[in-house]
């Protein structure tokens, strides 16, 4: 967390577009509620994108260009420079994999590794290969910067709570209350772990979200929403 600090990334732009995760996966959760934080990797790479292609310095940052720039590509169209372009969707999908791949492997423990890790765990959840998703999410919370990691943690809470691992999403985000970042505040972990314990939990999961009913307004509104969600019933 503090080795990678607003001021070490040279603009608030960046961690501001990454921060806006939480807020996203809230205001957008009957879409991620299968696999919890999928458009976390997404955000994690607009907001490396707009970074990226302002300040580009050394392999690594060049590596994660260009795969970003696959992103953008173009599919069955005439090349329009400087976008890339590929035959058919498969070839671009192919691409895409290698240079994410290629980043996680390459870059383990940077920053454009845990970007790398992380669109490849999502692509995995995606396509519904559940065992991948943890494998890379984990690797990338093991490895990463913390405040990737912290990224990382919350995407695999959400696919441990798909996988009817309740207890491993809990202790997780735990860890990531007690330890909040530039990207996962405190908070925003507090209504993750509030969402993973109001089946099974309810009273607890109340106790966590009353508190932030009155906090800033995006806090406020997934709290309150939560809380709408935790079951009368549920003892």
């Amino acid at each position: 967390m503090d080795s990678l600090t607003r001021k070490n990334l040279k603009t608030d732009k960046f961690a501001e577009e990454v921060g806006h995760t939480f807020e996203f996966l809230t205001s957008h959760r009957s879409e991620t509620i299968r696999y919890g934080a999928i458009a976390a990797a997404i955000l994690v790479l607009a907001g490396g994108y707009y970074y990226y292609s302002r300040y580009q310095a050394g392999v690594r940052a060049d590596a994660l260009t260009q795969a970003l720039r696959i992103e953008d590509a173009t599919v069955g169209a005439q090349q329009q420079p400087p976008l890339m372009s590929f035959p058919t969707a498969d070839e671009r999908e192919k691409a895409r994999q290698k240079a994410y791949a290629d980043l996680a492997a390459k870059y383990r423990g940077t920053q454009e590794g845990a970007i790398g890790g992380m669109y490849l765990g999502a692509a995995a959840a995606d396509r519904g290969d559940i065992a991948a998703a943890e494998k890379l999410y984990k690797e990338v919370v093991d490895s990463a910067p913390a405040t990737y990691a912290s990224v990382a943690s919350v995407a695999l809470a959400g696919v441990y709570a798909t996988d009817g691992k309740n207890d491993d999403a809990e202790k997780l985000l735990r860890k990531v209350v007690d330890n909040p970042t530039t990207f996962v505040s405190k908070e925003e972990a507090t209504i993750h772990l509030a969402e993973v314990l109001s089946a099974t939990k309810p009273a607890e999961a109340r106790k966590l979200l009353e508190p932030l009913r009155s906090a800033r307004s995006s806090v406020s509104r997934a709290a309150i929403a939560a809380l709408g969600k935790i079951p009368d019933t549920a003892n």
